[in-house]
């Protein structure tokens, strides 16, 4: 009697007569046949026709007015309103992740108290909408007629006029960096801590400073987490300048509005916005592609 679980070994007759077919043919010749998957030829078929429905209407329909679209697509209003649109991205983006990073930071210090302040302004600036955030600092000279600069609670050495100091851009940049910051932060925030521990402990095993472990050790590999929610983050904003139309500062969004106001030509100047939004966040898609692409060296093989 065998004393193990193993099963006894068939004889060799037997073992061939399990893998080979009993009409004595090859396993090679055997046809084989592949899954059938109707529903997903169904499903094809439906979105193909749904989409040459749409592009036709596209096409034929004349309520498009393709012909006035293509009259102000590159005229000079709209082109300056887009330079406009690009700076307010840019600004807002530069001072938005410069001041999250520092809240970033504050939330992951050891200092309680800087990690209330920062968890305070990220939960104040996230929980007002974006457009009373404009609207406060356009109009910041209600409340504040001058700012002065020296001793606090004491006398000031310097005064500025608020009413010449914060303009309609200035207060658009302004409502827009801090705004982002808020979101910012957390981006930064998420992808530090995404970094293993063991990093920051093997450098500072090998005498590393601190500053630079996180320039050159914990960012580099943060990045990977923070590239495609600061890519999100960076579009929405390109798109949120529109907001900024209440303002009246002219940005695309409202030269559009200012345009089709005129000429009651909505739908094809509506259509003139929408394609400089697709072809600009194409080019920022494009863009993050290469950055991620970058700082994915060492990580995809």
């Amino acid at each position: 009697m065998s004393l193990t679980s193993d099963p006894p070994l068939a004889p060799p007759d037997e073992e061939t007569e399990r893998t080979t077919p009993h009409d004595g043919s090859d396993l090679s010749e055997l046809t084989v046949v592949p899954v059938r998957h109707p529903w997903r030829w169904v499903a094809v078929a439906v979105t193909a026709v749904l989409l040459a429905q749409f592009l036709n209407g596209l096409i034929t329909n004349p309520g498009w007015e393709w012909g006035v679209f293509a009259r102000f697509f590159t005229t000079e209003t709209i082109l300056k309103a887009v330079w406009v649109t690009l700076q307010l991205t840019f600004y807002g983006t530069v001072l938005g992740f410069a001041l999250g990073i520092v809240l970033a930071f504050m939330r992951l210090s050891a200092s309680p108290f800087l990690r209330a302040v920062a968890y305070g302004y990220i939960w104040a600036f996230r929980s007002i909408p974006l457009i009373v955030q404009l609207l406060f600092w356009f109009n910041l000279a209600y409340l504040y007629k001058e700012l002065q600069f020296g001793i606090p609670f004491g006398p000031g050495f310097l005064t500025f006029d608020t009413m010449n100091l914060v303009g309609a851009m200035s207060a658009a940049v302004l409502g827009l960096a801090l705004h982002q910051a808020a979101y910012a932060a957390e981006i930064v925030r998420g992808g530090v801590l995404a970094v293993d521990s063991g990093q920051l402990e093997a450098a500072a095993a090998l005498g590393i400073p601190r500053l630079r472990q996180l320039r050159r050790v914990v960012l580099p590999q943060a990045m990977r987490s923070i590239l495609p929610n600061a890519a999100n983050e960076i579009i929405s904003l390109f798109k949120g300048t529109s907001i900024v139309s209440v303002m009246a500062i002219g940005e695309l969004f409202y030269q559009v509005q200012v345009v089709y106001g005129r000429n009651g030509r909505v739908v094809p100047l509506l259509m003139v916005a929408t394609v400089w939004y697709i072809l600009l966040t194409t080019v920022l898609s494009v863009l993050q592609h290469y950055v991620e692409r970058h700082y994915a060296k060492g990580a995809v093989r």
